[in-house]
């Protein structure tokens, strides 16, 4: 732990996981409301929607991110001459990613409602609408907190990928920290990598108790 003697050093990886943080948590907040919106086209009875849900949700799941990034940001971009940063394209790729996770995760939550809630709520004349907003989606938030916690922190230990398509994050700096003291600090990386597992620690497990809490309260 000698190399970090030198506070410089915890401070660069502090501010690489202030990198990794904001590109997570900003696919996640783009996430949740399309994430939402693509788990009801998903429950439509149409066919061409169901079809094409199907093909978006499993083309997403099936390619690796790691390949999506390297579409997003060698391929796209060079097919039609966008500039984008790499840490656009790993929003962007994230956001495609968690959109269709949580849209699967909605859609599975809707569909374990049971069917005579839509029945009796439409029994008391309730429209299509307000049977979503008052009934169905109230019980979908509760069954969704669990699965969808467990995307947000999947998400944020995901984004180490991004260091391959030149973002400089958590993993990034640690790995440009141990190339700078390789003959001073000659061991340092197992203290480097070690920091940077408690570093992801500490940003998920918060997130994982507020969820539990959260959890307790909606069904206390």
């Amino acid at each position: 732990m000698e190399i970090f003697s030198d506070v410089r050093n915890i401070l660069r990886l502090l501010s690489g996981l202030w990198v990794t943080l904001r590109i997570s948590l900003t696919a996640v907040g783009l996430s949740v409301p399309f994430g939402v919106a693509f788990g009801l086209l998903m429950t439509w009875k149409n066919p061409v929607c169901k079809v094409l849900s199907r093909i978006i949700l499993e083309f997403v799941r099936i390619m690796p991110q790691l390949v999506l990034l390297f579409l997003a940001y060698f391929g796209v971009t060079r097919a039609f001459g966008w500039n984008l940063s790499g840490g656009t394209a790993s929003v962007i790729v994230f956001a495609v990613w968690g959109t269709a996770e949580l849209g699967d995760l909605t859609r599975g939550a809707i569909a374990s409602i049971p069917k005579h809630q839509f029945e009796s709520a439409y029994a008391l004349g309730l429209s299509k609408l307000h049977v979503y907003l008052n009934v169905i989606l109230p019980q979908t938030v509760r069954r969704l907190i669990p699965p969808a916690i467990n995307l947000v922190t999947r998400m944020i230990k995901t984004t180490s990928l991004v260091v391959l398509i030149g973002v400089v994050e958590v993993l990034k700096v640690g790995q440009q920290i141990i190339e700078a003291n390789r003959y001073t600090f000659p061991k340092a990386a197992v203290a480097v990598y070690l920091v940077i597992f408690f570093l992801y620690f500490a940003a998920c497990y918060p997130i994982s108790l507020a969820a539990k809490k959260l959890e307790k309260r909606m069904n206390g």
